[in-house]
């Protein structure tokens, strides 16, 4: 298959059916490991999508000479096949890099809904299942549901085949997968929060994070003024390492560090001491109540 250099060439894709599995196949010649990196940055998607389900990668990914993309197993190893210059097409296209994410996504889904491991090749209800835990991943890792959708909308055929749904019924699988995910975003993010205390044998010991004192701080390391209803008067500062710091007579005191939530509502949240506080994409400070306890400035 010659490579796709335009994007004429990717509209072509429309006539056939894209995004498969096989149960068994032979595993075409690879090209050098590149396109993942050079389109989506420095980033390991495979790693990225595992990390939001909890498991171990027990797939390749690898470039190959083929139409598109494919979820294979060849000697008893799984792959992830994938056609370099189509997932550049495809990001190119949709004009954002979660196009080549959501296909990747959907190869993965075949292979842990187990349906590389029966024979027959691509089939509608394991297409749409695929088309589901795309959508559910993609949201997990921070993705709006238009981002998700958007490559099978471009790819996909207007009616079902014999192997492949049609465009509206591949879009509600994505849909559904997506809000599945929210839903239980904005529950960990609002709702009551499980004893996060495990079973030791001695008394656990406070987090080195939680008592760390530096000995001062500059201008140049403060990226953004806090403050909190509760202590308008006390100076909070969110410095360039993300450590939301507390400026006392005695030093000045790490309190948390802030990290991402994968949520688009609570993009970042800090665990501090007392409980984990929420930040909203307007820089607003809430509690796991929902509460407004503070702002960025």
């Amino acid at each position: 298959m010659p490579n796709f250099k335009k994007l004429t060439y990717l509209l072509a894709l429309l006539l056939a059916p894209v995004l498969s599995q096989a149960s068994a196949v032979s595993v075409p010649a690879a090209k050098p490991a590149s396109a993942v990196i050079a389109m989506t940055g420095a980033r390991d998607i495979v790693q990225e999508i595992i990390n939001v389900i909890g498991l171990k990668p027990r797939f390749t990914l690898r470039p190959a000479n083929i139409d598109n993309a494919a979820a294979v197993i060849y000697d008893g190893q799984r792959y992830i096949l994938y056609n370099e210059d189509f997932l550049a097409a495809i990001n190119n296209a949709v004009h954002t890099d979660w196009g080549g994410v959501s296909i990747l996504a959907h190869e993965i889904g075949h292979h842990l809904n187990g349906h590389t491991l029966v024979r027959g090749g691509s089939n509608i209800p394991d297409e749409l299942e695929a088309d589901e835990f795309s959508g559910f991943v993609l949201r997990k890792m921070g993705a709006s549901l238009a981002d998700a959708q958007a490559a099978i909308n471009l790819l996909s055929e207007d009616d079902n085949s014999s192997t492949h749904p049609g465009r509206n019924y591949r879009l509600a699988a994505i849909s559904k997968g997506w809000r599945k995910a929210n839903d239980q975003l904005l529950a960990s993010a609002n709702g009551p929060q499980p004893d996060d205390r495990a079973i030791a044998s001695r008394p656990a010991q406070r987090a080195p994070q939680q008592t760390q004192r530096v000995a001062q701080l500059t201008s140049r390391d403060v990226l953004k003024r806090v403050y909190f209803s509760a202590a308008p008067q006390e100076q909070f500062y969110l410095t360039r390492s993300l450590q939301l710091v507390h400026l006392t007579d005695q030093g000045v005191e790490v309190l948390g560090k802030m990290s991402k939530t994968g949520d688009e509502d609570y993009p970042y949240y800090f665990e501090t001491d007392s409980q984990p506080l929420f930040v909203t994409a307007d820089g607003i400070l809430v509690n796991r109540r929902g509460e407004r306890v503070g702002y960025f400035t």
